[in-house]
């Protein structure tokens, strides 16, 4: 990627990309060489610095280009020009010719070629673009036109205009309400600690109503309608009947499954509910953690600014070529015209680089407050430590996991291109076995994800390679497959809970705050995008913590395996998972005296700890 960017820059596609050059292939701002076959090419613009687009409001989405003549220009027009007169009168003002260079000021309003050369009026007020030296225009209905271009589903013009012209009135509001909803991730992450118990407990008996109070309302309707349809014979009558009696059916034995499921997970609950409290403990001595997701999101904005300008950069790069319409277009020819496939491939990869490498970081962290006995006696910036570690032991072991997941994401997204591209066009077993590719894809990559999270911990913990810590982690997980589930699903739901109630206080305060504003008509646009931001924000902090939780798991599940509280090898845990540990034995115990299948459920642990 690092040769990309040199040879784009080194071909000449970082002076063309920041000056700007005109339809004949002149650089704005500077002498230039004479295209071989195309007229105005090769001249001094020394002092005409800025790209003047004649209708820049004309983009062409197939082409990914503005289907306008470009030209270069001494200064932007900052005030609306409504005739050729008026451009004619700006040109001999401000020396700033607007019009193709083979006309003169003077001509503009006789010559008949002004109707083809001269820009299309009214010509909007526009500014030029800080660095890269385009006129753009002020006025947002230009953009709005770009957006109905884009959004096909509205078919009123006049209704996309009044909604961003509501984003741009409220734009305040909405900076003030993506700050609240950052304040209520930070206090929820905190605030969870305390109210974790009683989170679960409440979500279970609202489960258990729930799935009797549906169950039992849908065999009353049946029962009432089976009433009814005796005394009206009626197809429908029958129908409903039928189809009522299928609900039923299948609420019933969705109840029993959840009732046996909640059965079996009773007593690895009590283990998401310690997990939970302990992970608000790592967060009260390790506060850095709390601002990981600012750092990631800093890193990957950087990454993708200069993977952005890099891709610019290719856009612009290569030799002049005249194209159908007698202008010169710049193409890379041979080989190098694929060279944005390898850095569309790096984008993936380092995007899942500086996750993973947020992940093991914080890993790190975690496992280093776990496994030493004395808090007090933590490490000054355990953050800092781990990432020191990081750097100087651990970006292979990370670079190996991001390349398997890129492995995985590239051949999905290809499927999903192939199948946008031929929607409609193939028939229903093609269309079936894309969406069946590309979901088993999906799954494999959540997976494997899952699975690079756990072996980055193992990692943190064991300091082996990518490998073999993801075949230590693979197994420990299946040691544990029940607490795993468990933890998964009573733990995301909790925390899914969380990011709804972020959601919902940032959308009400949004009502409430825009209710009151009358300088625009439409405020659903700049609502959804609050609330888009406010699950966003309360996801990148709430994953921070779903991460925390898993990793503890994992330092959990090591040490009950190779500890067991005797002199000599006593446990690291926290003390509410040690009062977890006791009451798993004590129920171990009654169990094994009964011969019940808790003892036989918790023996796996109990015999992996003595064997060590």
């Amino acid at each position: 990627m690092g040769f990309i960017c040199g040879f784009s820059i080194a071909t000449g596609a970082a002076a063309r990309l920041l000056s700007g050059y005109d339809s004949y292939g002149n650089i704005c701002g500077q002498k230039n060489v004479k295209v071989e076959g195309i007229v105005n090419s090769g001249l001094d613009l020394t002092h005409k610095k800025y790209v003047f687009f004649l209708d820049p409001c004309n983009i062409d989405l197939v082409q990914q280009r503005i289907k306008s003549l470009a030209l270069c220009v001494s200064a932007c027009p900052r005030k609306e020009l409504k005739t050729l007169a008026d451009i004619q009168k700006f040109a001999e003002t401000n020396g700033s010719a607007l019009c193709s260079y083979e006309l003169q000021p003077s001509e503009y309003t006789t010559d008949p070629r002004a109707a083809k050369l001269c820009p299309k009026y009214p010509v909007p007020e526009s500014a030029p673009i800080p660095f890269f030296h385009r006129c753009a225009p002020v006025n947002i209905s230009c953009y709005a036109k770009f957006a109905e271009a884009l959004i096909t589903f509205v078919s009123d013009s006049s209704v996309l205009h009044r909604l961003i012209s509501g984003v741009m009135t409220s734009k305040e509001i909405i900076m003030g309400l993506c700050l609240l909803s950052l304040v209520l991730s930070m206090i929820l992450m905190v605030i969870i600690r305390y109210i974790s118990r009683v989170l679960v407990w409440i979500l279970t008996i609202l489960v258990i109503l729930g799935s009797l109070g549906g169950t039992g309302v849908l065999w009353w309707l049946y029962a009432k309608q089976r009433v009814s349809a005796s005394a009206v014979e009626t197809q429908i009558a029958k129908d409903n009947l039928q189809a009522l009696l299928i609900y039923a059916i299948s609420a019933t034995v969705f109840t029993v499954i959840l009732f046996l499921i909640m059965l079996i997970m009773r007593k690895r609950v009590a283990l998401t509910i310690a997990l939970f409290h302990v992970a608000g403990k790592v967060f009260i001595h390790l506060p850095l953690l709390v601002f990981q997701p600012f750092w990631t999101f800093f890193v990957l904005i950087l990454f993708w600014t200069y993977w952005i300008t890099v891709l610019l950069f290719l856009g612009t790069t290569g030799s002049p070529v005249p194209n159908e319409e007698g202008f010169v277009e710049f193409r890379m020819l041979g080989p190098l015209k694929y060279m944005w496939w390898y850095h569309v491939v790096g984008l993936i990869w380092i995007s899942e680089f500086i996750l993973a490498c947020q992940q093991m970081t914080v890993a790190g962290a975690v496992v280093t407050y776990y496994f030493t006995r004395e808090k007090r006696n933590l490490p000054f910036t355990p953050i800092l430590a781990s990432v020191n570690r990081l750097v100087c032991y651990h970006l292979g072991t990370v670079a190996k996991g991001s390349f398997i997941i890129t492995l995985v994401k590239i051949p999905r997204m290809i499927l999903m291109y192939i199948h946008s591209q031929l929607k409609g066009k193939e028939n229903a077993c093609a269309r079936c076995m894309l969406k069946a590719c590309i979901c088993c894809l999906w799954c494999l990559e959540k997976c494997l994800t899952y699975l690079n999270q756990n072996a980055y911990t193992a990692t943190a913990i064991n300091s082996t390679n990518f490998c073999t810590s993801a075949k230590d982690a693979f197994v420990i997980l299946v040691e544990n497959a029940l607490r795993v589930a468990a933890i998964n699903t009573v733990g995301d739901f909790m925390l899914f809970l969380g990011k709804v109630l972020i959601v919902c206080s940032t959308g009400l305060a949004g009502i409430m705050l825009l209710n009151y504003q009358r300088d625009y008509t439409i405020w659903v646009l700049p609502l959804i995008i609050v609330c888009l931001f406010a699950f966003l924000v309360a996801h990148c902090f709430l994953s921070i913590y779903e991460m925390v939780v898993d990793v503890l798991f994992l330092c959990f599940a090591i040490d009950t395996k190779y500890n067991d509280g005797s002199p000599g090898r006593e446990f690291y845990m926290d003390k509410v998972l040690m009062e977890f540990v006791e009451n798993s034995r004590k129920s171990m115990k009654e169990a094994v005296r009964g011969g019940g299948a808790e003892g036989r459920e918790l023996k796996p642990m109990a015999s992996g700890a003595s064997s060590s």
